[in-house]
């Protein structure tokens, strides 16, 4: 977004810029901020994608399937070149290297399983029984998939990189007991960022050394479920159908966490621990909803 910064200067621990942070001049200080664009990222994806489909019985079928992969690049942006929420705001542009690692929307393994299951008219039951019993369906898609990556930061600018886009600062990794293994907490959304693994680095305006999406947010489990029935009107043509459905989405109405992307900031630009540092606000899908419906086919 800015091209405008302060440079620091390599040394043997890393960028340092100047001190105190803000004393620092811009490349250009007689404008304001400058949009780059530089042909120097790179992409890679490998990955193993595996595809069962079968059908069995009068109109019943399933599916699965499962894909084991990995995404790394030097930034992850779409139609803009904003970085993804999860990611680095904005990563030094003199250094791409540096923020190499998992893309942001890289996704370990995901399972996906399928199926409609066509219960079938009952043939020794007549009249409005049979109408009653017979034209049942049931289906189902069921998912289950590993969180995508995230970086925590600075709030502010402490490095004093003076940009308009400055959050580019993260905190030195501490291994600490029980940090070598995970940085998060699985199952605890009040506090899923292990603070205690990661330090202001000094001085503050040396950039920290933790990489860029080396957290993994918390998974997905979902299952949907419909159940529907077949309606023929014979009367008026072999093809019409009054089909009834009624369809529960998130059917165990479980809570998938979302990563702690609000508050994944540690420190302020003074190098304060923020109190909410962690905490999960969101989840990735909504409570449980159910629809009825009638819809016509012919």
């Amino acid at each position: 977004d800015d091209a405008n910064i302060v440079l620091p200067t390599l040394t043997t621990q890393g960028y340092l810029w100047p001190s105190p942070a803000g004393s620092g001049t811009r490349l250009n200080p007689n404008v304001g901020e400058i949009t780059g664009c530089f042909w120097t990222g790179d992409s890679y994806y490998d990955g193993l994608e595996v595809h069962l489909r079968g059908k069995f019985g009068q109109g019943s079928q399933a599916g699965l399937s499962y894909t084991w992969g990995k995404a790394i690049d030097t930034g992850s942006s779409s139609t803009a070149g904003d970085e993804f929420p999860n990611s680095i705001a904005s990563p030094l542009w003199f250094d791409v290297r540096r923020y190499r690692g998992l893309a942001a929307f890289d996704t370990a393994q995901d399972l996906t399983a399928s199926y409609i299951l066509n219960l079938g008219t009952p043939k020794r039951i007549q009249g409005i029984g049979r109408w009653a019993l017979g034209g049942w369906a049931v289906g189902g898609i069921f998912e289950a998939s590993t969180g995508t990556p995230f970086t925590p930061v600075f709030g502010g600018d402490p490095l004093g990189v003076n940009s308009s886009s400055p959050s580019v600062d993260v905190p030195n990794f501490v291994n600490a007991p029980g940090c070598s293994s995970s940085q998060v907490n699985p199952g605890n959304p009040l506090h899923y960022i292990k603070t205690q693994c990661f330090a202001v680095p000094n001085p503050i305006t040396l950039l920290g050394n933790l990489g860029r999406n080396t957290l993994i947010g918390p998974g997905l489990v979902n299952l949907d479920f419909s159940m529907f029935k077949n309606n023929y009107v014979k009367r008026i043509s072999d093809a019409f159908n009054v089909q009834f459905r009624a369809e529960f989405f998130n059917v165990l109405n479980h809570a998938n966490f979302a990563p702690p992307l609000d508050n994944r900031a540690l420190f302020d630009a003074q190098g304060k621990p923020l109190a909410n540092a962690g905490e999960i606000t969101g989840t990735q899908t909504p409570a449980r909803e159910i629809q009825f419906a009638l819809k016509m086919i012919w």
